[in-house]
């Protein structure tokens, strides 16, 4: 059925479209979802900052390998986002690769191809694009022959009344980008993460994000669409619809679920297995209690559209708060992940019950 989809919009088919096909739908698996480990070296940083550690790679390494030695993990997480440096880096012993951790648990490695936010001319004040594109088929080969057999790009779009933000040049700019990126991993045996991220700075009321998320989401499907992606064998990873983090009503979790969903059911065509969110800066637990109301109300309009997580602080912020980087505590610092992990799978199936809130940074 995927594959007469695909070619009933004129695509021909591609060598690896049973294999892109096959491992979305394996990240999309229902009670499982992906843990964004991404971070940059600068990022990373700043979290080690917290607990006065750092930042080298032989921490970077201790902390990525005492995430995906965590047993049990793949019951709730299908696959896991890297970064370049970790794709390829060893254990500590030095008697494998941390990939390897990954495939042991039967979670699908990822890997992070974006270079970054660069001032976007001619759009207004502050709005970006993504770099990244020079090279990238190169670079997708290389991931793939690595293990990575997933990739993420996020673009990000910037909401602000005063200067006119979103500018419509931006949006085309980030969304025909992301298609532009989707195309070249599809066609390297990845399947794409497509992220054009609305921010949620500002102090607009949710009605705001809702109406700039449409325009996104509208133009982002179109340009998947030119450019023919094989929709079956990629995944979104799209922002909640919220109220700006500066307004001064804010919205409830069911408010930001019913938006959401809506938003959502408006514009993505139900070929696309799975929707990964962001928690775009929310507490561990807000974000999974925003997930769980999503679950629970999206049977009426998005029955068979799986809903899950991409989480990266939302996952790592107490598990590195009680790691404090030192080996002892590395168990306790497992066990919170796994407590955050399984929350969040039982918000995707729209069952959780508050149980890891005693648990979390809050």
């Amino acid at each position: 059925q995927a594959q007469v989809s695909a070619m009933s919009r004129g695509r021909l088919m591609g060598k690896f479209d049973a294999e892109l096909i096959a491992t979305a739908q394996a990240i999309s698996e229902p009670g499982r979802g992906i843990l964004a480990a991404d971070e940059s070296t600068g990022t990373i940083g700043k979290r080690f900052s917290a607990i006065n550690l750092e930042n080298n790679q032989d921490n970077r390494r201790r902390y990525r390998e005492l995430l995906f030695r965590t047993k049990g993990l793949g019951e709730y997480i299908s696959g896991a986002i890297l970064f370049e440096e970790t794709l390829f880096d060893h254990t500590v012993d030095g008697k494998g690769k941390l990939v390897d951790l990954l495939l042991a648990e039967g979670i699908v490695p990822g890997i992070k191809v974006d270079k970054g936010q660069q001032a976007l001319s001619g759009g207004a004040e502050g709005e970006t694009s993504t770099d990244g594109i020079d090279g990238l088929g190169k670079r997708c080969a290389e991931y793939y022959a690595a293990g990575a057999r997933f990739a993420k790009w996020r673009a990000v779009i910037k909401i602000d009344p005063k200067t006119g933000a979103p500018s419509e040049l931006a949006i085309q700019e980030q969304t025909r980008g992301l298609a532009r990126y989707a195309s070249i991993c599809q066609a390297n045996g990845l399947v794409p993460i497509v992220e054009p991220e609305v921010l949620m700075d500002g102090e607009h009321p949710i009605q705001v994000s809702a109406d700039v998320t449409s325009r996104v989401w509208a133009a982002q499907i179109k340009a998947l669409a030119d450019h023919q992606l094989l929709l079956e064998g990629l995944l979104l990873k799209p922002n909640m619809v919220r109220a700006g983090m500066q307004c001064p009503t804010p919205a409830s979790m069911q408010e930001v679920a019913r938006w959401t969903v809506k938003v959502l059911s408006n514009t993505i065509p139900p070929a696309i297995p799975g929707i990964n969110f962001l928690s775009g800066g929310m507490s561990e637990e807000d974000a999974t209690v925003a997930l769980n109301e999503l679950n629970k109300i999206k049977q009426d309009v998005m029955a068979n559209t799986k809903l899950s997580f991409s989480y990266g602080r939302a996952l790592q912020k107490t598990v590195i708060a009680v790691w404090k980087g030192k080996d002892e505590y590395g168990p306790a610092a497992q066990n919170a992940l796994m407590v955050r992990a399984k929350a969040n799978s039982m918000a995707s199936k729209g069952i959780y019950d508050g149980s890891a809130a005693n648990f979390s940074e809050t």
